[in-house]
């Protein structure tokens, strides 16, 4: 896992207009405190510090930023997203103008510390999943306006995979589809005849009722939602006994306690909302030393 993004993990145009929108909501009036109170030869140094323990994701994109805001600031990554880190663990390091420095560092904070919490929530699940079991834990859309793309590389970088990036990215027959159709089946047959051949068709069930639709109509993927341990029992031994078997998609209500239970039924994937929407920003922050011109004639 690299510590920084390359095109295949973030588009460049993605990443540059989310920094610009970050930034132009920051600087919609410039920054008024640093240009009146330090002189515009001071140069700071400085490290970037988890404070609790975490899973890195985004050192990649703080240094995106720090050079979006001034090219001269040089940014050392001391880590790599997607490793663990103890409390204290200095993860980079930034030196340059302090007007670049102070000017870029919230917005590459906020940006870094909710990326880190994605991936750290994303490591918890996975850790729960059973050695050898084929049971993945991918993400959803429930993700925040905008920041999409950060959130699904954070994912990536705790452990998990991503799911349908967006609505044209699969096809996936929900409840009010179901509604709108008047039924699964006549549904799926809809989704089979004009859905690209490329695409699979998912759809999802809340009952077994709704199960044994979605598998007489031939559905390639079959998401049980909200369905507790007995019911998710039921339905696994009826969709293990269908040749060609569909993958198995479990999602809502799902804890980390119940990932080994559900591993052991035979579920393929787990899609957890929470992953992104559930997500609390880490506590990093970005401890600064003034050096140059103005910090010697200060000190002396």
């Amino acid at each position: 896992m690299a510590s920084h993004l390359s095109p295949a993990d973030l588009s460049p145009v993605e990443l540059g207009r989310i920094m610009d929108t970050a930034l132009a909501e920051d600087l919609a009036s410039g920054d008024v405190t640093t240009r009146a109170v330090v002189p515009p030869d001071a140069v700071a140094h400085g490290d970037f510090s988890a404070r609790e323990p975490l899973v890195l994701a985004g050192l990649g994109v703080a240094r995106a930023v720090f050079a979006r805001v001034d090219p001269t600031v040089a940014f050392e990554c001391l880590a790599q997203d997607g490793q663990r880190v103890p409390a204290g663990a200095v993860v980079a390091r930034v030196r340059g103008g302090a007007h670049g420095v102070l000017t870029a560092e919230r917005v590459a904070l906020n940006l870094l510390q909710r990326m880190c919490g994605t991936a750290t929530r994303t490591r918890d699940f996975v850790d729960q999943v059973p050695a050898g079991s084929r049971l993945r834990i991918t993400d959803t859309r429930k993700t925040t306006p905008g920041l999409r793309a950060l959130e699904r590389y954070a994912v990536r970088m705790g452990g998990g995979i991503n799911h349908r990036n967006d609505l044209g990215a699969g096809v996936l027959i929900k409840d009010n589809h179901i509604i709108v159709c008047g039924g699964v089946r006549a549904a799926i047959e809809r989704a089979r005849k004009s859905a690209p051949h490329t695409l699979r068709v998912e759809c999802e069930v809340q009952s077994l009722a709704q199960l044994d639709e979605a598998l007489d109509a031939g559905a390639d993927v079959i998401m049980l939602d909200n369905f507790d341990d007995d019911g998710s029992r039921e339905a696994l031994r009826r969709i293990d006994a269908r040749t060609p078997r569909p993958l198995v998609e479990a999602s809502g209500g799902i804890t980390m306690a119940r990932l080994p239970v559900l591993a052991a039924l035979g579920v393929d994937v787990i899609s957890v909302g929470s992953l992104t929407h559930g997500a609390r920003a880490m506590d990093l922050g970005l401890d600064l030393k003034l050096t140059g011109s103005w910090a010697t004639s200060t000190a002396s």
